[in-house]
């Protein structure tokens, strides 16, 4: 099987059994599994499966513990989702999802949130080496606000309008970013102590939240300002989180327009996945986020949003 364009992909799942039992296979490569006591065997039932441990003995079925349980969606127009939200730099919004599948613009939004929960990096790794650490704000420009929407005394970055997101990058490795209440020093430093390796180098710019870095790590501080050292050293620099936040902002001025701050830690999710698998084939990509399928997720627990990091 070839996926590198949306015609390979219809063309290989034409029906909704080609997509069940491709899933199937993804899931459960050793055999199905029940996921609710993780017994290995199971009886093949008219509607699904039903576990073969008499402890257990539950009924289910292909979506049961996924983002797909309790969703009258089919699984072809899942796939189409995933593929799109994952081959598209900039994303795709809901609204153009609602158009290109002709289904409901709330089913598009609730799809499309529920595929960024399974975009979402679980992994427990620190960063190594050499990490770049920066701060950007989302929330769009003051002039292009109505009258009625803009803050009073609200300039550049100023929390009073914009949600503050850090980002971490790195070295030839990974970007993580995560929705925090402030940008103030213990608010930065507590997220580099969680996920940033003791023994790693922390290259940021000259932000003063970041002073006193240096007593816990190796810290080197890029001034953008004395722009002779900044260019003549290319060993360390901020210019990859800067790029991740460049292709973010386009996607955000040129897909979505508008992000909520009560789900931009799930835009950080979707957008840092995207950058993370730059390298991979449309396949590749397609298959390794096709395995996260199986994150539970309400419809009530993406209405109330998430939290933030620190």
């Amino acid at each position: 099987m070839k996926i590198n364009s949306i015609p390979e992909l219809l063309d290989h799942f034409k029906d909704e059994q080609t997509c069940i039992s491709y899933f199937e296979k993804i899931r459960w490569p050793d055999g199905v599994t029940c996921p609710h006591c993780e017994h290995d065997k199971a009886y093949k039932t008219n509607r699904g499966y039903k576990c073969a441990n008499k402890k257990c003995y539950k009924k289910f079925s292909y979506k049961s513990g996924t983002i797909m349980e309790n969703a009258k969606i089919s699984v072809r127009y899942w796939f189409i989702a995933l593929y799109l939200c994952t081959s598209r730099k900039k994303g795709v919004s809901a609204l153009q999802l609602h158009r290109d599948l002709r289904i409901n613009k709330r089913t598009a939004w609730t799809l499309l949130h529920r595929t960024r929960e399974m975009l979402k990096d679980n992994s427990f790794d620190l960063l190594k080496n050499v990490v770049q650490a920066d701060e950007s704000y989302f929330g769009g420009k003051l002039k292009n606000k109505h009258k009625n929407k803009r803050t009073k005394n609200a300039q550049g970055r100023s929390m009073k309008d914009k949600t503050p997101v850090v980002g971490l990058y790195e070295k030839d490795g990974r970007v993580i970013a995560f929705v925090v209440p402030n940008t103030e020093g213990a608010t930065l430093k507590k997220l580099i102590r969680k996920y940033v390796d003791k023994n790693a180098t922390v290259v940021s710019d000259a932000y003063r939240s970041y002073k006193g870095l240096e007593k816990e790590f190796k810290h080197i501080v890029v001034k953008h300002k004395d722009k002779e050292n900044y260019i003549v050293d290319h060993k360390f620099h901020t210019q990859n989180i800067e790029n991740f936040w460049s292709l973010f902002k386009r996607g955000y001025m040129g897909t979505y327009h508008y992000m909520s701050p009560k789900h931009l830690q799930r835009y950080c999710d979707e957008f840092a996945a995207r950058y993370n698998t730059r390298n991979m084939t449309e396949q590749e990509r397609f298959n390794y986020f096709l395995i996260r399928l199986d994150r539970r997720m309400t419809y009530e627990s993406l209405v109330r949003g998430h939290k933030m990091a620190a």
